[in-house]
């Protein structure tokens, strides 16, 4: 019986501890070769970054070395200095250095592709590279040879000791690791080096594109915990600011403001932010969840959002475009001065459908950038304008309109919608020189069929 039975057994499972054997094979053959295909992609862009990095420098180097009238070269050296360094930045994000402080490298090239495109897509002929664009790059020329050396010191050790990307990706992955790899130190070294190049002149345009939108910027007296009780208390028509808890987010820096949460007793709490200068609601959002029933239009949900900005003290605005999804709708307001719809200073409303109730405000852009604006007159008028535009564009509306163009101006332009190649697109001619600001490819609601976007006429 019992040799009966072994015999029927063993082949089983020898079978069994064959197939077992062979699995395990194959998942260590599979994972070793995720992981040579891992490493061999972190290679590349090390490598690819080091290479780049070089290229920065010869080409800084090459920019500054030509007559300074010389804009042409100049403007070509500037563009592929944009190239290159936007390429380095690809690779620095395809290394493992997510859990690595390296955001001081990061942002430096950041700065520097910003720099490079807005100087090069001004015409220099008028407006010449300045004494500190010329410092700056000066300035550049030599942080970019000190990341070189530093990267090929690196680079030396990876190629002489065998070092592998993926034992770095463990290292920062492990709470206990003593962190002590050489490419780890090796890109510390980098960033902390790059930190001393951290005040650097980037001229205006660069500038306005990293500034921050803190407290120092807005008017007004600081408003207190009380305030904006009462505030938020008077924006949900309460008769008791009692029921409004208020909260301080970011206590002692410049990015302080005050979070305002009322709880509604049915298991739903409306959230809202003030600033902490002059008490301005920059968000305003009630959570509850919207019926599937629609019984409000879009006309209706309009007019919701009118009166429920019109309550609060919001100056009329035109409507610029309705964002409907599911069973709501995101209405886009701008205020408009002297004829010009003012699109930095827009805003959104979201209503929900089921109801026509207003559940959400976004005014961060209204907040920070509201302000008194001289706008010039128009030197070019909408006929002159129209006629600078492609012969196949057919023009379906036009205004005037305030826009930030590439160098982060404000501008005034003829803002021109219609139709060409087979979609719609806002084309931006500035008012005062003709120039194409800015073109942009939009969709209604018709055009995306299930109604991502859909811009208003006015």
């Amino acid at each position: 019986m019992y040799t009966r039975l072994s015999a029927v057994l063993f082949p089983v499972f020898a079978v069994l501890l064959a197939g077992t054997a062979f699995w395990g094979y194959r998942e260590h053959q599979e994972k070793n070769s995720l992981l040579i295909k891992a490493e061999n992609q972190y290679q590349r862009a090390f490598h690819e970054l080091n290479a780049h990095i070089d290229q920065l420098h010869e080409q800084l180097g090459n920019t500054l070395a030509v007559n300074a009238s010389s804009h042409s070269y100049q403007r070509k050296g500037l563009i592929n200095i944009w190239r290159i360094t936007s390429q380095a930045q690809s690779e620095v994000n395809q290394l493992p250095l997510t859990l690595l402080p390296f955001n001081q490298t990061e942002e430096f090239l950041s700065r520097i592709a910003n720099f490079s495109y807005k100087t090069a897509i001004r015409d220099l002929t008028k407006q010449p590279l300045t004494e500190q664009e010329l410092a700056t790059l000066k300035t550049l020329y030599q942080s970019a040879e000190d990341i070189a050396k530093d990267l090929h010191v690196v680079q030396q050790k990876v190629l002489a000791d065998n070092l592998r990307w993926m034992d770095v990706e463990l290292a920062l992955a492990s709470e206990d690791s003593p962190r002590d790899n050489a490419i780890i130190d090796g890109f510390k070294t980098v960033d902390n080096k790059i930190a001393k190049y951290a005040e650097l002149d980037w001229g205006r345009p660069v500038a306005a594109m990293y500034r921050k939108r803190t407290v120092d910027i807005l008017s007004g007296n600081p408003v207190s915990v009380d305030d904006v009780r009462k505030k938020a208390a008077r924006l949900l028509g309460l008769d008791s600011p009692s029921a409004v808890q208020v909260t301080e987010n970011a206590r002692g820096t410049e990015y302080a403001v005050y979070s305002a949460t009322v709880n509604t007793g049915d298991g739903v709490t409306i959230q809202m932010d003030f600033t902490k200068r002059g008490g301005e609601l920059i968000w305003y959002m009630n959570p509850r969840e919207i019926g599937n029933q629609r019984t409000v239009s879009l006309d209706d949900a309009e007019r919701a959002a009118r009166e429920f900005l019109k309550e609060r003290g919001y100056p009329e605005m035109k409507a610029i475009a309705v964002d409907p999804y599911d069973n709501a709708v995101n209405l886009t307001y701008a205020p408009v001065q002297d004829g010009a719809v003012i699109y930095p200073e827009k805003l959104t409303v979201k209503v929900a459908l089921d109801r026509g109730e207003v559940i959400g405000l976004q005014a961060a852009d209204y907040v920070y950038e509201h302000k008194e604006r001289n706008l010039p007159k128009p030197a070019i008028d909408e006929a002159e304008a129209r006629a600078r535009l492609n012969p196949e564009f057919r023009m379906e509306r036009s205004q005037l309109a305030v826009i930030k163009n590439d160098l982060d101006e404000e501008v005034l332009c003829h803002e021109f919608a219609g139709r060409i190649n087979g979609g719609r697109y806002k084309i931006y001619i500035n008012a005062e020189n003709g120039v194409e600001e800015k073109i942009e490819r939009y969709q209604t609601a018709e055009d995306a069929g299930a109604g991502r976007e859909r811009a208003l006429a006015g």
